[in-house]
């Protein structure tokens, strides 16, 4: 039976703007030189969005938050195999301000922006394999 078409389309304009995310990330890491700080806001924009499809697929109100923390309980309650992934991306949630304005002026190494981003782009494939096919979109990845 197919799902409440309102529903789907929610759930998959959530993991489009993820996507999209994603994708300026990419292009930011692709820059020379490379706008890590820039990357790492839509890494973690991606994973925060991708945990608010999942809570969305599930009919779970969440409040306005960039805490990955606080959101990933919500989905892990739900799912407690999504508990490690989470954790994993709860240190993301602060880059939804850290370098958003003047006040930090040393950014980390480059390989450890490297590896946050794929951390975004991991949360989004984790909530990607547990939705029904059609709420799926495609993505690209880190």
């Amino acid at each position: 039976m197919p799902h409440d078409p309102v529903l789907v389309e929610e759930v998959r304009s959530w993991l489009k703007r993820a996507a999209e995310d994603l994708r300026a990330g990419g292009v930011e890491l692709a820059a020379s030189p490379p706008l890590t700080c820039h990357a790492v806001f839509h890494a973690q924009q991606a994973a925060e969005k991708s945990l608010k499809a999942f809570l969305s697929w599930k009919d779970l109100p969440f409040r306005k938050t960039h805490s990955i923390s606080e959101i990933g309980a919500a989905c892990s309650a739900v799912d407690p195999s999504l508990g490690a992934i989470v954790q994993k991306a709860t240190p993301l949630t602060e880059f939804a301000w850290l370098y958003r304005y003047p006040g930090t002026d040393e950014d980390p190494a480059y390989d450890d922006f490297l590896h946050d981003f794929a951390t975004g782009a991991e949360v989004m494939q984790e909530i990607v394999r547990r939705l029904p096919a059609e709420m799926r979109i495609s993505y690209p990845r880190a």
